[in-house]
């Protein structure tokens, strides 16, 4: 109950909603299964106690009710609870589980059904929920499959058909031993939202924790994945979350964007940063920047510290990378040669600087690549980033070459 807030409510249906994953009946849809909570259903679980009751399967022991398990009973010492406790000497419940195989558990205990508050556990309720809906398929974590000889007892006895189990693999916490819970970092599905990574992406890693689609495809739409999704394909050992991974996907989603979509996905982002002044910036050189960086981000968080230097002149430079170049004793000469060649260019359109550092390098006997880290140092501060002379080319002459000259300076 004290889960059942309206706000935990709120995160569990919103998250569902951002990873696309809408539901046919439910909470704020309906169907004709309802009411949707638990505490809106005591009178149903009161009805199928009382079908219990008629079959002389519960009885009533320190305010609680219990189950009664068929079967010879006998008492036996238990180190556990210090005292002498009676067993049942029940028949194995064999579980045709869908994933695990033949599983064979045995009851040999009565257990609590209502507990002597009155409220319901969980054994008895999600039984009784599973009948009531036509539950054909229960999946859920391997952790319920201690549970699940308990609900077989009960389905047996409320004369109903059991429902095919599925008891999938925990999903790890990232690093140490342990399944994910809320507080390990990656459980949160807010918490990706909040970053920006792409809902499908999210989406898509998560039903690849756990689950092989026996080929080397992994980006996958929700329609692939429900056509392509079946129970074989599901590992029996637990999956281990990967940041890195989902990175990976979330940057496949984002290069295969179009222009217009990952500019509307971005620019809330930018307009938030005030030191870009995102809209002071002609439109067009917007659009030329954000071209050129979606090939290379894997998450539009990234993406204001990424694109900065396209729009300020108060850049930072990376402290090795500058040590690299500092400590090269042809940095300033070769500045110099660049600075020259590209004060005669017309523009610095990509064949145009292309040909012109060519031509410098083979004056030197180098490569033109020699160029690029000092180019990209001076006009980016940077020792990565989107192609050079595509970045150049979109920056242009009245930027590139000013940041050229400062950055002699400051040599």
């Amino acid at each position: 109950k004290e889960r059942n807030t309206e706000a935990a409510l709120r995160v569990l249906l919103d998250g569902m909603r951002w990873l696309g994953m809408d539901w046919d009946e439910g909470p704020e849809v309906g169907g004709d299964y309802g009411p949707y909570f638990q505490s809106e259903r005591a009178s149903l679980y009161q009805d199928y106690l009382s079908l219990l009751k008629e079959k002389d399967r519960i009885y009533e022991k320190e305010g609680a009710l219990w189950f009664r398990l068929k079967g010879e009973r006998y008492t036996e010492y238990d180190a556990f609870h210090k005292a002498e406790v009676e067993k049942v000497k029940n028949e194995a419940v064999v579980i045709e589980d869908a994933i695990r195989g033949r599983v064979e558990r045995r009851e040999e205990r009565d257990f609590v059904l209502v507990r002597s508050n009155g409220e319901p556990v969980f054994h008895f309720v999600n039984v009784v929920d599973d009948i009531a809906m036509g539950i054909t398929h229960v999946i859920r974590g391997e952790d319920h499959l201690s549970n699940t000889s308990k609900h077989v007892e009960l389905f047996k006895a409320l004369g109903a058909k059991l429902p095919i189990f599925a008891h999938i693999p925990l999903i790890l916490k990232e690093s140490g031993p342990g399944k994910m819970s809320k507080r390990d970092k990656g459980a949160l599905i807010e918490e990706y939202e909040r970053r920006s990574f792409i809902a499908d992406a999210v989406r898509n890693y998560i039903c690849l924790l756990g689950w092989n689609p026996k080929d080397d495809q992994e980006k996958m739409s929700i329609e692939t994945l429900i056509e392509r999704f079946d129970f074989p394909g599901i590992n029996k050992g637990n999956a281990r979350f990967d940041e890195t991974k989902l990175m990976a996907l979330n940057a496949e989603y984002i290069k295969d964007m179009s222009l217009t979509e990952f500019s509307e996905s971005a620019e809330p982002i930018l307009k938030a940063k005030d030191a870009l002044s995102w809209d002071a910036v002609n439109a067009e050189y917007r659009s030329k920047v954000l071209a050129l960086c979606q090939e290379k981000i894997k998450s539009l968080e990234t993406l204001p510290d990424f694109l900065d230097y396209f729009f300020s002149e108060h850049y930072t430079f990376d402290p090795k990378g500058m040590a690299r170049i500092e400590k090269s004793p042809d940095s300033q000469e070769l500045l110099r040669e660049v600075i020259a060649c590209f004060e005669n260019l017309p523009a610095l359109d990509f064949s145009t600087v292309e040909v012109a550092l060519k031509g410098l390098a083979e004056k030197r006997g180098l490569k033109p690549f020699a160029y690029f880290p000092l180019i990209r140092m001076a006009t980016s501060g940077r020792t990565g980033g989107p192609d050079l002379l595509p970045m150049l080319e979109v920056m242009g002459k009245d930027r590139v070459l000013p940041r050229l000259q400062s950055f002699l300076e400051k040599l």
